[in-house]
């Protein structure tokens, strides 16, 4: 370990000497440079008798030689420290070539590759005036380019989304196709039958247990008995809320009166018999006139409910109840006063749908149910086509990934309870047909 030692240090002891040679040498060059003052026996410039003055030239440009000398040194001692990785012969080898290298270029070897910049001697580099306004500019460039791109990506972001609404369009379009075609499954009005309406019974509305002291107490006549009005006016403006009518001579509630969006016009109305509520009448659209009919039975369920959603003052929906669910919903669609779509229901789960389509007062359509992955999804369809009354045409559907499709159609065609022709489907696709009656043919 001792002999690498000695030689490294060897080694570096010339460098140094090396180095100190050359610092006199520059220094010694430095005094003959073109600012020496000229000895005392020479003609003063300018005087009479004397040469003719010289006139200096541009000042150079380039490395002093104090700069030459200060890059050999800086040079040395990095090659010397690059080199000693190698051993102390790297180390000399390192450090020779390197000053030499800023001895005669006045650089400050490997300085440049810490950023761009103009020759660099003594450790020190020749930047130009205009350094500092290119950075600012390139840093404004830069804040440019950032901004530029936050706007590409904003623009690129709404064009995605526009896209994919265009995409969700040309999807439910063609979902709407699929369904109206006539072998690739019902209509769209097929698949949409379903509930209009909450499927749980609707409870009576239950009176909250008030002090009589709040109430105004008046009397009125009413169907040749005296009734006793208790009235609560909360906001004190002359409309009463809530009114409660009793039988005076029996003392059981009549009826109650609510106005209920408090606009000062009473809006619904209880019927009571035995202290329980049989009967209920609403207005929802606040035209003075009921729209939504309610009749309760065991424990306030409702039995019934009837309402008129076009406010003509013509009912056309009623809804039957049993129990706390709905069993049974009639609509009259075409507002003709005739029931034209019935909707049956069993344990809450539509079953079947019987349809008016062609609004002749006669159902021509049975839509059958079945749940599927808790959905209701279309079995088959039976159609009425000679108006006899009976079903003719016979038609089963299948789930294939998500999309309901036809699987079979039979048709009746003479009218004697069997099917004379079967139509076997493939992906909505007509794959082969059944003919029970050659005399049937040509079709």
């Amino acid at each position: 370990m001792m002999l690498p030692m000695v030689g490294l240090i060897s080694s570096l002891r010339a460098l140094l000497l090396l180095g100190a040679a050359v610092l006199l040498l520059s220094s010694c060059a430095s005094t003959q440079g073109p600012g020496t003052a000229l000895p005392d026996d020479e003609p003063t410039l300018g005087t009479a008798g004397g040469p003719p003055p010289v006139t200096a030239g541009p000042p150079s440009n380039g490395p002093t030689a104090g700069d030459r000398a200060q890059s050999a040194v800086e040079g040395m001692l990095i090659g010397a420290i690059i080199g000693a990785q190698a051993g102390p012969i790297g180390a000399a080898v390192g450090g020779v070539g390197l000053l030499v290298y800023g001895a005669i270029t006045g650089e400050v070897p490997l300085a440049n590759a810490s950023g761009p910049g103009g020759p660099r001697g003594g450790g020190g580099g020749y930047p130009g005036g205009s350094d500092a306004a290119e950075e600012a500019e390139l840093e404004n460039e830069i804040d440019r380019e950032i901004a530029r791109q936050g706007t590409l990506e904003d623009e690129i972001e709404a064009e995605l989304r526009r896209q994919e609404e265009i995409l969700q369009r040309i999807e439910r379009d063609e979902a709407l196709r699929d369904a109206t075609a006539t072998d690739a499954g019902p209509s769209v009005e097929d698949l949409g039958r379903k509930a209009s309406e909450t499927r749980r019974a609707p409870r009576a509305e239950k009176l909250k247990d008030l002090p009589a002291s709040i109430f105004d107490e008046s009397r009125r006549q009413e169907a040749g008995r005296t009734l006793k009005a208790r009235s609560l006016d909360a906001d004190r403006d002359g409309a009463p809320e809530e009114v409660r009518l009793f039988d005076e001579a029996s003392g059981a509630m009549v009826r109650v009166e609510e106005d209920r969006d408090y606009d000062g016009k009473i809006d619904a109305w209880t019927r009571y018999e035995g202290g329980v509520p049989r009967a209920a009448e609403r207005d929802n659209d606040a035209d003075g006139k009921a729209d939504e009919w309610f009749e309760y039975g065991a424990g306030g369920l409702t039995t019934r409910r009837e309402v008129d959603r076009d406010s003509d003052g013509v009912r056309d929906a009623f809804f039957v109840y049993q129990g706390d669910a709905l069993v049974e919903e009639s609509h009259d669609a075409n507002g003709d006063g005739r029931t034209d779509r019935t909707l049956r229901y069993e344990n809450r789960k539509l079953v079947v749908a019987e349809e008016d389509t062609e609004g002749k007062g006669r159902v021509d359509t049975w839509t059958h149910y079945k749940v599927i992955s808790n959905q209701e999804v279309v079995e088959r369809i039976e159609k009425d086509t000679t108006g006899d009354g009976k079903p003719d045409v016979f038609e089963r559907y299948e789930q294939v990934a998500g999309r309901l499709q036809i699987k079979e159609r039979g048709e009746d065609k003479n009218g004697d309870g069997e099917v004379d022709i079967r139509s076997i489907y493939e992906n909505g696709k007509l794959k082969q047909r059944q003919i029970a009656d050659p005399g049937l043919l040509p079709l």
